[in-house]
């Protein structure tokens, strides 16, 4: 279990490190992640330690903003006075996000239930 929470640890620190190094304009943590699914690609299955943690952190994911909802609220008075943009682009963005969600199942499902290979 150590050995997997090290190893989370460890490839998002080496994604941190790869992003500086490389001045790369993405988040640390996003490039860490991604050199953990090609490493677990190359391995060909997940460690079943790593899988337990894995399961633990999600499970307990609301625990994880409580810090960042908390910063966002520090800044309440920016957020009353421009709440327009705000609101608007949270509906807006929940508008795109169910958009592409529901025109790729449309894809997506007919394929996988005659057993064809999806659509590009």
């Amino acid at each position: 279990m150590l050995y997997a929470f090290t190893s989370l640890i460890a490839f998002q620190l080496l994604g941190e490190l790869l992003v500086r190094w490389l001045q790369l304009p993405l988040p640390g943590a996003l490039a860490g992640m991604l050199l953990m699914l090609v490493a677990l690609l190359g391995l060909g299955r997940v460690p079943q330690a790593l899988q337990r943690v894995s399961d633990g952190l999600l499970q307990n994911m609301m625990l994880m903003f409580i810090p960042s909802i908390a910063a966002v609220m520090l800044h309440f008075e920016h957020l009353a006075r421009e709440w327009l943009p705000f609101a608007v682009s949270g509906i807006v963005g929940a508008g795109v996000t169910f958009a592409v969600t529901a025109w790729t199942m449309r894809r997506v499902l007919p394929a996988t239930e005659t057993g064809e290979e999806p659509q590009a």
